[in-house]
């Protein structure tokens, strides 16, 4: 049940994301369903490929997959509905997203046997994944490869699990909280990782 949930938040917020950037970008109805499909499903591809699990597995999806496509089409063709919200909105629900699939992506790899440092791959991937795909086909900088703290919150999901220090529907909760609290306050108080530029 929890991973149900998870799978359904995640999905949501990422391919409304995608959809937002591909409006953002101009791009016509084709492009607002492959940037919003690769965002929402992107980061388990890549994660599923990395862990052994064949990519066709996504397609076993089949609701998720529906579920995007619906909201995707109501986004684009009302957008006064959530536009302004998205606005104001916009980086909770991709820090919800990033939670939901971080975790999942966590839970996947611990219940298939994988060791510390695949589990935390697995949460980074299908937390970071799809967004990272996004970006690259909308001609952007990979915005966890350039600002804030954003993949490092993943990481804690893959800790957590995979350390089991983490477990049970109320501690997933927890988990989910804390990931979404770390990253909008990281926004908020714009929080970065060390970075350096070389001079020429």
């Amino acid at each position: 049940m929890a991973w149900d949930i998870l799978n359904i938040i995640g999905t949501i917020a990422f391919a409304l994301s995608g959809v937002i950037v591909a409006m953002e970008e101009d791009y016509d109805l084709m492009g607002v369903y492959i940037l919003g499909l690769v965002t929402a499903f992107g980061g388990g591809a890549i994660r599923n490929l990395l862990i052994g699990v064949p990519v066709s597995a996504l397609w076993d999806q089949g609701s998720l997959f529906t579920i995007a496509i619906i909201v995707m089409t109501i986004a684009f063709f009302i957008p006064a509905l959530w536009v302004n919200h998205w606005i104001k909105w916009g980086i909770f629900f991709d820090a919800l997203g990033l939670a939901a699939f971080a975790i999942q992506g966590a839970m996947y790899a611990a219940s298939m046997g994988h060791p510390l440092s695949a589990v935390i791959v697995a949460a980074a991937l299908t937390g970071t994944g799809g967004g990272m795909i996004r970006d690259v086909l909308a001609g952007r900088k990979p915005l966890f490869l350039q600002k804030e703290i954003y993949i490092a919150w993943t990481m804690l999901a893959g800790f957590g699990i995979g350390l089991n220090l983490v477990s049970g529907t109320a501690g997933m909760i927890l988990l989910f909280i804390l990931i979404v609290t770390l990253r909008m306050l990281s926004v908020s108080f714009r929080w970065q990782l060390p970075h350096r530029k070389l001079q020429n």
